[in-house]
């Protein structure tokens, strides 16, 4: 299915095949109309003029491009490229989105939904919705999924409209957000769905450092939404845009995540460490 290279763009403009065009540019509504070639992308979080976590997000990009393709990724190039797009368009916080195609490079900023800060205390309200990811370790956009999902985000369930959506397998087990990763915290642990049947997060990389900073492991396994105890079991989500967000609703589901004791301390040892590697970046960025 046909899908555009450049979506959700703002900023005053956007990097294409090594040139800055201004939004303005008639290019840009070329680059908004749907193409029917293989499009591999990676959303990076820039947080106080850092590239959060870049050299992962490069990685998976050459990854994912490997899977289906192989023809050659210059991560140098396209780190140096991204780093010269976030000065010009004078970015300290945000989300750039890298877009690769086999023949061409487009970097712009992208308007990302972000959680209120009531949704960080509180938690997220989300809806399930069932699919069964194809290739979930290989990151391209996929029509049909995006259609499907853009589709159940526009569906209010009983607290609302829903902030993510919580996929659940062909059998019924919960195993991903539809833009995050999902961990479920259970009787003092935390479980993860296998890694071949998800997209490895670059968030979740650094969950699992912040688990073993709080003397934690993680666990696989995946639960139906029946079985947990909403009394006492945990769910959160994390992603590239807003690190780590308790769940509070899962359709008529209701988890008291944001008080879990387990849960405050993963996500007091994850902003630990993004500070630490903010602050390398930095040192490293001026020699």
């Amino acid at each position: 299915m046909a899908y555009p290279l450049m979506e959700h763009l703002i900023g005053k403009g956007f990097l294409y095949c090594g040139k800055y065009y201004r939004v303005s540019s008639e290019l840009t509504e070329s680059l908004q109309k749907p193409v029917d070639i293989r499009i591999y992308y990676e959303t990076v979080r820039v947080k106080d003029g850092v590239l959060l976590f870049v050299e992962d997000h490069l990685q998976r990009l050459v990854n994912s491009v490997k899977g289906l393709e192989n023809f050659p990724v210059d991560t140098s190039k396209i780190l140096a490229e991204t780093y010269s797009f976030i000065d010009l368009d004078g970015i300290r916080d945000g989300s750039v989105r890298i877009v690769l195609t086999k023949e061409a490079l487009l970097i712009h900023q992208a308007d990302i939904n972000l959680p209120s800060a009531s949704q960080f205390e509180n938690g997220i309200n989300t809806s399930i919705l069932n699919w069964e990811r194809k290739t979930p370790n290989l990151k391209i956009f996929r029509g049909d999924y995006k259609t499907t999902v853009n589709e159940k985000f526009k569906q209010e369930n009983s607290h609302g409209l829903p902030f993510e959506l919580v996929l659940t397998d062909n059998e019924g087990k919960l195993y991903e957000g539809s833009m995050s990763n999902l961990f479920v915290i259970r009787d003092g642990k935390v479980y993860s769905a296998p890694d071949n049947k998800i997209l490895i997060g670059i968030t979740r990389k650094r969950v699992m450092t912040a688990l073993e900073r709080a003397g934690l492991k993680l666990e696989t396994g995946t639960f139906a939404p029946e079985e947990l105890d909403p009394a006492k079991d945990a769910v959160f989500v994390s992603s590239t845009p807003f690190d780590i967000l308790p769940v509070r609703f899962m359709d008529d589901y209701e988890f008291d995540s944001a008080n879990n004791g387990i849960l405050k301390m993963i996500s007091k040892m994850y902003q630990e460490y993004t500070s630490e590697y903010i602050d390398a970046a930095k040192r490293a960025l001026n020699g």
